[in-house]
């Protein structure tokens, strides 16, 4: 195992941390809050010095890294960044414990949202921002992870034709640096696009800052107890509709919205997913007739951000809580199974039934009515990736039980928690105190948080290799 190139590839996943930190450094100066700026100061000097250690102790390091290094890389970012984003939440004034303070950094850095908090009202707001500045990073992180993990050959040539439709240039690996860096640069356009289209829409600009680092990273924090004290107008929930919208789509097919370069034929996914959108949609819509609320619910379900405007008394949480296992686009912020995965197994299938029925049969291979074609690799992977999503389910759910939270909301947690999604009003699991649980139902959910992120398939690449020689 090559543990001096990871530590060199790691090193660039510190800096950030200490910039994120240095700025909220100069933000509880000028606004004199400085509860917590002790807490940032010890992130910014930590972050810095563990950055400067792995960067010189793998610089002469051989930089090519297999792909279960990759995966073993993107781990230790998770772990690593997330004890340095634990920082100013344990040495804030509030004297919450380190699990509680680790919690709270991995549910934000997986873009999750569950908080340890209960009244957001009484966090120091520059606690608030660093919240969804982990959220921001990680989604910056997450993408960067799909371009590593990609553009490596060994997993490219089975899922390349799955994922990167409408880039082929993606597909090189040769022009990593150069995709790294439009993505990077197209991320932080439309942050401040978005951030600019809050604040206009009337919202207030603290809000709109952090409503922006929610959406664009598919979290679930919000620098307010309820979405309701946010958002108000019609014209904000058209607003808002518009970014769950992006948010959930190939970061590819926006680039090329803004570039006018649509074209359906390479972004069918895309398209599929839009549709799929608007038929939930309808089918909800007629059993609530709750105008804007369920069309931000449905959307915001899909993107896995959670965030709703519905109360906790409607009877649709089950509906809401299966469209976070779909998930979006494979080249987004999204979680869950994905729509292009769940789209092949149902075609495969119908294929078999309609063999057994009519054995002669031509079948229809292709991907979205596409050039594609599913192959086999594809159907394994997408079939692995299923199976090893509701392995992952039962499993957490059995751990969750074992803390009297009931199956029933231990199944519904599990399902959020494996979504990275939010636990909003509309599942009916606002009330549950996380500061609460067990510290054994915390390490649960902490590594399932991750483990939905990078999903189960990769833990088990990298334990095959740690415990087994090839």
């Amino acid at each position: 195992m090559n543990f001096k190139s990871i530590s060199f590839f790691l090193s660039f996943f510190c800096f950030p941390i200490s910039f994120l930190a240095f700025i909220n450094i100069l933000y509880s100066s000028y606004f004199d809050y400085f509860l917590s700026i002790e807490g940032y100061f010890a992130t910014l000097i930590i972050s810095l010095v563990l950055g400067l250690f792995f960067y010189f102790f793998g610089k002469n390091a051989n930089k090519s890294i297999t792909f279960i290094e990759q995966l073993i890389l993107i781990l230790f970012v998770y772990l690593v960044i997330g004890i340095l984003i634990s920082f100013p939440f344990y040495f804030s004034n509030l004297k919450i414990t380190f699990s509680n303070a680790f919690f709270e950094a991995i549910s934000g850095l997986t873009g999750t949202g569950f908080s340890v908090f209960r009244n957001i009202k009484y966090l120091d707001p520059t606690l608030i921002l660093w919240r969804s500045s982990s959220q921001w990073i990680g989604g910056l992180y997450f993408l960067l992870f799909l371009i590593l993990l990609f553009s490596n050959k060994t997993f490219s040539f089975k899922m390349t034709n799955l994922t990167f439709s409408g880039d082929s240039n993606f597909k090189s690996v040769e022009n990593i640096k150069d995709n790294v860096l439009k993505i990077f640069i197209f991320y932080c356009i439309l942050s401040f696009l978005l951030f600019t289209i809050f604040n206009i829409s009337g919202i207030r600009l603290f809000n709109s800052l952090n409503l922006m680092m929610t959406i664009v990273s598919g979290g679930g924090f919000l620098p307010s107890d309820s979405l309701n004290k946010i958002i108000s107008s019609n014209f904000q929930k058209i607003v808002l509709i518009f970014s769950l919208i992006l948010s959930m789509l190939n970061f590819y097919f926006i680039f090329n919205i803004f570039n006018k370069k649509i074209f359906m034929k390479d972004h069918k996914e895309d398209f599929y997913l839009l549709g799929l959108s608007l038929i939930l949609i309808l089918l909800i819509y007629f059993n609530s007739f709750d105008g804007l609320n369920v069309i931000i619910s449905v959307l915001s379900s899909i993107s896995n951000s959670g965030i709703t405007l519905l109360k906790s008394d409607n009877n649709l949480s089950l509906y809401f809580l299966f469209i976070t296992i779909i998930g979006g686009s494979l080249v987004s912020n999204t979680s869950g199974i994905k729509l292009s995965r769940l789209y092949i197994l149902l075609k495969i299938t119908s294929a078999e039934v309609i063999k057994l029925i009519s054995p002669n049969s031509i079948i229809n291979k292709s991907i979205f009515n596409s050039d594609r074609k599913i192959t086999d690799d594809n159907i394994k992977i997408s079939f692995l990736i299923f199976i090893s999503f509701f392995i992952s389910l039962f499993i957490l759910s059995g751990f969750l039980v074992l803390d009297n939270i009931g199956f029933e909301k231990s199944f519904k947690l599990s399902i959020l928690a494996l979504t990275n999604t939010v636990n909003s009003e509309m599942y009916n699991l606002q009330n549950i105190n996380f500061s609460n649980l067990l510290t054994s139902s915390k390490i649960c959910l902490i590594l399932f948080m991750i483990i939905g992120k990078i999903e189960l398939i990769s833990v088990f690449l990298i334990f095959k290799k740690i415990l087994f020689k090839d």
